[in-house]
């Protein structure tokens, strides 16, 4: 009866420590979940180098829509400009110019201007 009453109280402070930790390691999850507010900007970018709508502009377009802190990737070719939306706590301006020349190898485009705008607006043909 003793044997069974100490196992079954050994048990239970077993048991009950790995409560305390899990709680604890909770807590500290949540802190980490925790993110800073998001902080977007648009910005439009003047790109050198574009020779096709679909080789070219799609392909700077969907790169840059996949890469962490873009939300919106827009290409026009005709004009030769780019509207990105970004969250400037995951990326800055010069690393969206950065990941638009690293596209092909980094010599074939280039990010020449780069001029922050309020909202998305259409982009004109002949700028």
């Amino acid at each position: 009866m003793r044997k069974t009453i100490s196992i079954l109280a050994i048990a239970f402070l077993l048991f009950s420590c790995n409560e305390a930790k899990k709680g604890a390691t909770d807590e500290n999850n949540d802190i980490k979940k925790q993110e800073i507010a998001a902080n977007y900007k648009t910005i439009e970018v003047e790109i050198e180098g574009m020779t096709c709508e679909i080789g070219c502009a799609k392909t700077i377009e969907s790169k840059l829509s996949k890469t962490k802190g873009v939300t919106y990737s827009k290409v026009n070719f005709e004009a030769k400009v780019g509207q990105f939306t970004y969250d400037e706590n995951k990326i800055s301006q010069e690393d969206i110019a950065k990941k638009i020349a690293g596209i092909g190898g980094g010599s074939l485009y280039k990010a020449t201007k780069i001029t922050e705008i309020e909202e998305i607006t259409e982009i004109k043909k002949n700028k």
